[in-house]
């Protein structure tokens, strides 16, 4: 028999091919070392979204532009997926990691100015880390095609009606105590503050053909039973003082209070990095999820401003309501300012979710964070988390539960639309 001896480490490898195995492994342990940039900067995104105190309606757009930008420059250099805007071949020997960075980097610059100091010491340790590992031509290659796709995305989404700002837009303000005005929005107090960005209702989608072309039926009529029991549950579960809340309630009410756009990215990112997603199907997914939460915010605008219905502090308030009370204030501090009907936070989490429950099916469980709170929750499914986004706006006396019901329908309309439509 053949005496197979342990050779120790000092030993010669004499085997060319062992040799090339060898060299090929310990690359492969080093590139995997290296964080994936498309989640690396979406993790950047979001730092600098909240260290620009960006609302989150304005968020959507942000979110947008910086994952569909890193999307068409991922996807551009090796073309997996219809591309959502860059139709132009890029240098095959670019590299898909620089041009990532690259894009998520020009286009943050963009939007956040004055953080780019920051943001370019992250962008120089991004490219470092990659360059040892990647040859100087094809990493040099990558940021410039990054930098083209995402100078090509700003300037296409320039016009898309974001500016000029309208102006202040105060609904039945001076109809107030009139007949006229009963069931119509006008700024709530304590800061009586226009109408949020009535612009977004007629903003050009990303995906979706028009505003308005999942537009909600009107809201319930003041008559109905329908919506007597929603303005009996708000008056009584979102007051501030003597509500039939548990403490759980009234937290997850705080809890859910933050930057809407930016819970569903940390939600998918804390996903795709257990299911070890590839470059290219992180750089779709994000960008799949983030431009159907932009549309989804665009399409919910233009319900709001459509209805111009009133929110709850101002009905619960109004002399003519059934058990009216003048000094009722709502569970969380300020009402949104901007028309009730639909939920904003119910529509663009209902696309989100409605995206990665396709992605990874909705029973996926996973835990989330808050921008505003400490501590996480935990939660099975999706919808699980977007039922408790409903009691969250009830129970924090900002919306009526048919707007949250209705407006996860609609967030799940253009979900649908733009999983069928974009990127393909």
């Amino acid at each position: 028999m053949k005496d197979v001896r342990r050779q120790g480490t000092s030993s010669r490898i004499n085997s060319p091919l062992l040799l090339v195995l060898l060299t090929v492994m310990f690359s492969v342990r080093v590139v995997a070392a290296v964080p994936d940039p498309v989640l690396q900067w979406i993790g950047i995104m979001n730092t600098t979204v909240l260290a620009g105190g960006t609302n989150p309606l304005a968020t959507t757009r942000v979110v947008a532009l910086v994952s569909g930008s890193m999307f068409d420059a991922v996807n551009g250099i090796d073309p997996r997926f219809a591309p959502l805007h860059v139709t132009t071949e890029a240098p095959a020997s670019a590299s898909q990691r620089a041009a990532a960075i690259q894009a998520a980097f020009v286009m943050l610059v963009k939007l956040y100015p004055a953080q780019s100091g920051a943001l370019k010491a992250q962008r120089d340790a991004s490219i470092a880390a990659i360059a040892a590992q990647e040859s100087a031509a094809s990493v040099t290659a990558g940021v410039q095609w990054g930098q083209r796709v995402a100078s090509a995305f700003w300037g296409w989404r320039l016009s898309d009606g974001l500016s000029p700002e309208p102006p202040p837009f105060r609904g039945v303000e001076s109809l107030a105590g009139t007949p006229a005005a009963v069931g119509a929005w006008r700024p709530t107090p304590p800061f009586n503050a226009s109408g949020a960005a009535p612009q977004f209702a007629s903003m050009t989608p990303w995906v979706i053909i028009r505003p308005s072309q999942f537009r909600l039926p009107p809201p319930l009529a003041l008559s109905s039973a329908e919506y007597l029991a929603d303005y009996n549950e708000v008056r009584t579960m979102g007051v501030f003082d003597g509500s039939g809340r548990s403490s759980d309630q009234s937290e997850l009410a705080l809890f859910w209070a933050g930057n809407t756009p930016l819970y569903w990215n940390r939600i998918a990112l804390q996903i795709a990095a257990a299911r070890s997603l590839t470059l290219s199907q992180n750089a779709h997914l994000f960008a799949l999820m983030n431009v159907a939460i932009a549309d989804a915010g665009i399409a919910c605008w233009d319900s709001k401003y459509r209805y111009v219905f009133w929110r709850p502090i101002t009905a619960i308030r109004d002399p003519g309501s059934v058990n009216s009370d003048a000094a009722w204030i709502p569970w969380l501090p300020g009402t949104p300012a901007h028309p009730e009907y639909p939920s904003g936070h119910s529509t663009v989490s209902g696309a989100a979710a409605f995206i990665l429950s396709q992605k990874f099916g909705d029973s996926t469980t996973f835990t989330v964070t808050s921008d505003v709170r400490p501590g996480t929750r935990s939660f099975p499914s999706f919808s699980a988390a977007v039922a408790e986004i409903a009691d969250a706006r009830v129970f924090g006396g900002i919306h009526y539960r048919t707007s949250c019901v209705r407006g996860n329908l609609l967030g799940q309309s253009v979900g649908h639309y733009v999983l069928v439509h974009a990127m393909r």
